[in-house]
C-alpha cells in the first residue's frame, strides 16, 4: 500500500544563487510558510529534475500542486524572441519552470504563479515581457525601494482592477485591490492562450489565468509576504491548495 497523504504535496520551484563561492539552490521560507498556512505541504524542487526524463516524471507523479516562485533573477530574453543578455539570469530556472508548466499543463494540475512565476506562465504560453518597465514612461514605478526596511518594500503601494467573471474575481469577490510591486519586468503580451485577469491603472498586466484550464492562476504581486495578514493573500492560497486537494483526489484510485 502507498502512503496517503491528507494534505495537497505542493512542488515549490527553487533558484540558483551564489553563497560565498558555493552554488546554491534555495527558495525563501514566506512561499514555504504560506503553502503550509493554507494546507498544503511543500517539497522545494531542484534544477537537477531535469537531468533526465524519468525525474521530472517521477515528482509530477507524486505532486498536486506546482509554486511558480519570485525570484531576484529574471528569465532570459531568448525565451520571448529578445536579442541580449540578462544580467540577472538563472537558465537551470528557466528549464526547470518551463518544464514543470508543460507537465502541469498536460495533467491539469494546478498552477500558481508569482511576480517570475507569472512571467514565466506567460512566456511558456507564447507571450512576451518589457525588459525594463523604468525604460517605458507609459508605467508608473513598479519596482520596490531597496534603502527601505522590508516591510516598506512589501507594503501595498497600487491599486489594480480586476476583470469580472474570471478566476482572481471568483477567488476575492471584490473588483479592485491594493497590491505591493516588486518587479523590474512586465507583461508586454500575454500570449493566446491566456486570460488577463487583473490591471493596473497604467493598463500593465498584473493577473492572468489559462483558460481551460481547473486552476491555473499567477499575479504579479507578492501574496506570500505574510498572507495571515491580508484575508485578500490567503484567498490566494486557499484557492490553489483546494484545487490541489481536488486534483489529489481525482487522480487517487
Amino acid at each position: 500500500m502507498g502512503i496517503v497523504f491528507d494534505n495537497p504535496l505542493i512542488g515549490v520551484v527553487m533558484c540558483q544563487i551564489d553563497k560565498g563561492g558555493h552554488p546554491t539552490q534555495m527558495v525563501h521560507n514566506k512561499y514555504l510558510d504560506a503553502v503550509t498556512l493554507s494546507g498544503g505541504v511543500p517539497l522545494a524542487l531542484p534544477h537537477h529534475l531535469i537531468q533526465t526524463p524519468h525525474q521530472l516524471e517521477n515528482a509530477m507523479a507524486i505532486l498536486d500542486g506546482v509554486l511558480l516562485t519570485g525570484s531576484p533573477s529574471n528569465i532570459e530574453p531568448w525565451h520571448y524572441g529578445e536579442e541580449g543578455k540578462e544580467q540577472h539570469a538563472d537558465p537551470g530556472r528557466d528549464r526547470l519552470a518551463f518544464s514543470l508548466i508543460t507537465h502541469a499543463i498536460g495533467k491539469k494540475m494546478p498552477i500558481f504563479g508569482i511576480c517570475r512565476g507569472m512571467q514565466e506562465l506567460v512566456v511558456a504560453n507564447g507571450g512576451a515581457l518589457y525588459r525594463q518597465l523604468s525604460q517605458h514612461r507609459q508605467f508608473q514605478r513598479h519596482h520596490e525601494d531597496l534603502s527601505q526596511p522590508l516591510d516598506q518594500q512589501y507594503a501595498p503601494v497600487h491599486e489594480i482592477t480586476i476583470e469580472p467573471d474570471g478566476l482572481l474575481s471568483t477567488l476575492l469577490d471584490c473588483a479592485t485591490l491594493t497590491v505591493n510591486s516588486l518587479h523590474q519586468q512586465g507583461i508586454r503580451e500575454p500570449g493566446p492562450q491566456l486570460r488577463i485577469e487583473a490591471r493596473a491603472s497604467d493598463g500593465l498586466t498584473e493577473a492572468v489565468s489559462l483558460q481551460h484550464h481547473p486552476f491555473a492562476l499567477a499575479v504579479q504581486w507578492h501574496p506570500e509576504w505574510h498572507p495571515e495578514r491580508s484575508a485578500a493573500s490567503r484567498r490566494l492560497f486557499d484557492g490553489f491548495i483546494h484545487a490541489a486537494i481536488r486534483y489529489h483526489k481525482e487522480k487517487t484510485p
